[in-house]
């Protein structure tokens, strides 16, 4: 495995989100909800840098398996458990790959009529990325690599390591 991303800088991009959060956010309780599991890591860090009340809920979604390619099947295995109807609701990923996750948590959370909903990735592919909406807020860009570590697996292994790695 080689390094990509340091935890120094995944850190620093973490408490910049953070920030652009607190200040959109200002006088408001959004619901944080984390993609299960990856994006666990990247949430943990992210709320202890908010400042302003909120919520945290959890969804569930599966379309690789133990595969390095997404099987473009999304199955929910996690619903949500919080009121989505007329609250400000932030998504948060860990990487977004073809778009077909985001794609079908966005359709399914819009369904529900929220307030407001926005987009938190900490990576994207932007050249394998299908998607007609902008993410809101971005931690980084990359090649198309299968990347592991912070949160991102390979099989459910190298969840636990703090900087991002080409596998």
């Amino acid at each position: 495995m080689k390094i990509y991303i340091s935890s120094e800088d995944i850190q620093k991009k973490v408490k910049s989100i953070a920030n652009r959060i607190n200040r959109d956010y200002k006088g408001k309780i959004p619901i944080f909800i984390g993609v299960l599991n990856g994006a666990f890591v990247f949430l943990s860090d992210l709320i202890r840098y908010i400042k302003i009340d909120c919520e945290i809920d959890f969804l569930k979604l599966s379309s690789y398996g133990d595969r390095k390619i997404s099987t473009g099947n999304i199955k929910m295995l996690k619903e949500l458990n919080c009121e989505v109807k007329g609250r400000d609701i932030i998504v948060v990923e860990d990487i977004i790959d073809s778009g077909l996750s985001i794609k079908f948590m966005k359709t399914l959370i819009e369904n529900q009529k929220p307030k407001s909903l926005k987009i938190a990735a900490l990576l994207l592919k932007k050249d394998i990325s299908n998607l007609d909406f902008k993410i809101d807020y971005l931690g980084f860009t990359i090649e198309n690599k299968f990347v592991v570590g912070y949160g991102l697996d390979y099989a459910q292994k190298y969840r636990n390591l703090k900087a991002i790695y080409v596998l």
